[in-house]
């Protein structure tokens, strides 16, 4: 077996020798930060549910959208549609303002809402 596996495995990762060991060094070194794994595992996440698909794709302009309007885009209760929100918020891709008893929901990053659209246009054109 060859003695310079790559280093920092654990034992129990695996016990065959890696014969691409350039390769998979080269491919560790492009790896994105762990943070940025971390917000891109938040948005997928996002991305699971079709009604946070929605309202992705509804505020990908720029616009902002009060509770009400969100609600009406998604053909739901206000309820509902304030669960939506207050998840999404939480995972830090909205942002909103209050202005008076108003909650109005825009996105943090125009990044969300471009691969929802992305996405779907793809899965529309295929």
């Amino acid at each position: 077996m060859r003695a310079n596996i790559i280093a920092g495995l654990a034992e129990d990762t695996c016990s065959i020798p890696c014969f691409k060991e350039k390769l998979v060094r080269k491919l560790q070194q492009k790896l994105p930060p762990d943070e940025v794994l971390e917000d891109a595992r938040v948005l997928f996440a996002a991305l699971s549910d079709r009604a946070r698909l929605k309202i992705l794709i509804a505020l990908q302009d720029g616009e902002e959208l009060c509770v009400c309007d969100v609600a009406h885009v998604l053909g739901t209760t206000i309820s509902t549609a304030s669960h939506h929100l207050r998840k999404m918020r939480d995972l830090k891709l909205l942002k909103y303002r209050n202005d008076g008893r108003m909650a109005y929901y825009s996105l943090r990053s125009e990044l969300a809402g471009k691969l929802a659209a992305d996405v779907l246009r793809a899965e529309v054109a295929i």
